[in-house]
C-alpha cells in the first residue's frame, strides 16, 4: 500500500478472526451488502450505551425536544468519522492503533495507548453501572452484586468469538432489535407531539446562548461520538475476506460505508427516542429535574399509565449495557495489541479490561450507592469526550495523507470537513471540561 509507513505491518488486527468471513465479488447488490453487514451494528452499539441515556434523559426532561437537533448533528459527525475509520482499515490493512504505533514515536504511542485505555475503562464503567442498574430495576438485585454479575459476560464473549465472528455480530444485532422494539413501544405510549418533534430537529440558537442547554448539548456530543469506536471499526472491517486489489478495496469501502451509515441511523433513532420519551413523559408533565436512569424508571409507569412501561425501559437498558460491554472489551483487545504489539491470551486480556472497570464501579457503589453511580455515569462521559480528540486527530491526519492512503486518500472537501468537525469537537470538549471543573 502507500509508501508513507515506516515499517511493513506484519501482524494482523484481531488475528483470530482476520479475513474469516468470505465475501463474494459477484452476485446481487443486496447479497454483497449482506456479506459486509455487521461491523456497523457493532459500532452503533457504542452510540446508544447507558452513558448516552443519562444525557438524553436530562436533555429531554429539562428542555423538551430542543436538543434533538444536537443528537442529529452528533450522528452526522459520527457517520463521517466512522467512514474515515473503516476506510483506514480497508485501504491500509492497519487498524487505527497500529497506524499510530507506526507513525508516532514510542513515548507518544505509549501516551496515546494509556489515554485510550482510560477511555475504554470509563466507557466500560458506564456499561457495568448501566447493566447493574437494569438488574436492580428488574430483579431487585443490589448494585454491588449486579456489578459482579456483569463481569461474567467476558466468558460469553470468549465463547461466541470461538464460534466465529458472525455469531458475535448476530447477538449484537438481536440485542439492538430488542432495544428498538422497547422504545417503539414506549413512544407509542408517550404519544409525543409530532410537530414539536420535527421542530426539535431544526437547530435553535438558544442551544448556544443558554449555558445550561449548551452544557447538556456538549454532553450529548461527548456521549455520542465514541473514541474507542474509531479503533474498533478500523479493525473489525478486516474480518471480511475481500480481494486485496484496488477494485476489491473500493467495493469493500463502499459496502462497509453503507453498513455503517444505516446502522448509525438506527442509533440515531434510539437516542432520539430516549430524548423524545423523556420530553413527552417528563417535560410536558412538569418533571424538569429528571436527570438519572433510576428516576426515569420510577416515574414512567404513573406518567404513561402503563405498568409495563418501566419494565420495558429496564429491559432496553440491560440489552444496551450488555451490548456495549461486548464491543468495549473487543476494542480493549484491539487497542492493546495495536499500540503495544503484545499478544495476550484473549481471556487474560479481557479479564484485565473488566477488572479496570469493575474495581472503581464496585468502590463507588459500596461507598455512595445509587446517587454515586449516577454521578459516575456523567463523569465517565466527560473522560470520553476528553479522549475523543486524541483519536479523531490521528484518524483525520492519516486518511488525508496521500503517501499513507494512496488512491484512497480523502478528497479535498472531505479533508476540510473532517478537520472542521475535529476542531469543533476539540473546542466543545474544552468548554465541557471547563464547565465540569
Amino acid at each position: 500500500m502507500g509508501q508513507g509507513w515506516k515499517s511493513d505491518n506484519l501482524t494482523k488486527s484481531l488475528p483470530e478472526v482476520h479475513a474469516s468471513i468470505p465475501v463474494s465479488e459477484s452476485g446481487s447488490f443486496f447479497k454483497r451488502l449482506m456479506a459486509f453487514a455487521g461491523p456497523g451494528l457493532m459500532v452503533a452499539v457504542g452510540y446508544m450505551d447507558p452513558g448516552n441515556w443519562a444525557t438524553d434523559i436530562a436533555g429531554g426532561s429539562r428542555f423538551g425536544y430542543t436538543l434533538l437537533s444536537v443528537i442529529l448533528i452528533s450522528n452526522l459527525f459520527a457517520m463521517l468519522l466512522q467512514h474515515l475509520s473503516l476506510k483506514l482499515g480497508i485501504a491500509t490493512g492497519r487498524d487505527l492503533a497500529q497506524a499510530c504505533r507506526d507513525h508516532y514515536s514510542r513515548p507518544v504511542s505509549i501516551a496515546l495507548w494509556i489515554l485510550c485505555e482510560i477511555a475504554i475503562a470509563a466507557c466500560d464503567l458506564a456499561e457495568v453501572i448501566g447493566s447493574a442498574i437494569a438488574l436492580n430495576l428488574l430483579f431487585g438485585i443490589p448494585l454491588t452484586v449486579g456489578v459482579c454479575i456483569t463481569a461474567l459476560d467476558v466468558l460469553v464473549l470468549l465463547y461466541l468469538q470461538h464460534k466465529g465472528f458472525r455469531w458475535l455480530e448476530s447477538i449484537v444485532g438481536a440485542l439492538i432489535f430488542v432495544i428498538l422494539l422497547c422504545f417503539a413501544y414506549e413512544i407509542l405510549l408517550a404519544q409525543p407531539a409530532i410537530a414539536a418533534v420535527l421542530n426539535g430537529l431544526i437547530p435553535q440558537k438558544e442551544v448556544i446562548t443558554n449555558p445550561d442547554m449548551l452544557y447538556i448539548a456538549i454532553g450529548i456530543l461527548g456521549a455520542t461520538v465514541m473514541p474507542h469506536n474509531l479503533y474498533l471499526h478500523s479493525s473489525i472491517v478486516q474480518t471480511r475476506d475481500f480481494a486485496q486489489t484496488e477494485s476489491g478495496r473500493r467495493n469493500a469501502i463502499k459496502f462497509a460505508t453503507i453498513d455503517s451509515t444505516l446502522s448509525l441511523f438506527l442509533a440515531f433513532f434510539i437516542n432520539a427516542a430516549i430524548l423524545i420519551l423523556s420530553a413527552a413523559a417528563f417535560h410536558s408533565s412538569g418533571n424538569h429535574q429528571v436527570a438519572d436512569i433510576t428516576d426515569a424508571h420510577r416515574l414512567l409507569d404513573p406518567l404513561l399509565g402503563a405498568t409495563l412501561a418501566s419494565v420495558v425501559f429496564a429491559v432496553a437498558l440491560l440489552a444496551s449495557g450488555q451490548n456495549s460491554t461486548l464491543t468495549g472489551t473487543l476494542a480493549g483487545q484491539i487497542v492493546m495489541e495495536g499500540f503495544l504489539n503484545i499478544r495476550l491470551k484473549p481471556w487474560l486480556r479481557r479479564l484485565i479490561t473488566r477488572l479496570i472497570a469493575i474495581v472503581p464501579a464496585l468502590v463507588v457503589t459500596v461507598l455512595y450507592g445509587e446517587h454515586g453511580t449516577s454521578e459516575l455515569l456523567v463523569f465517565s462521559q466527560v473522560i470520553l469526550s476528553i479522549q475523543l480528540s486524541f483519536a479523531v486527530v490521528p484518524l483525520v491526519l492519516f486518511t488525508s495523507d496521500k503517501l499513507k492512503m494512496g488512491v484512497f486518500v480523502n478528497p479535498r472537501w472531505m479533508t476540510v470537513l473532517s478537520w472542521a468537525v475535529a476542531g469543533l469537537i476539540i473546542v466543545l470538549n474544552v468548554v465541557l471540561l471547563a464547565g465540569t471543573i
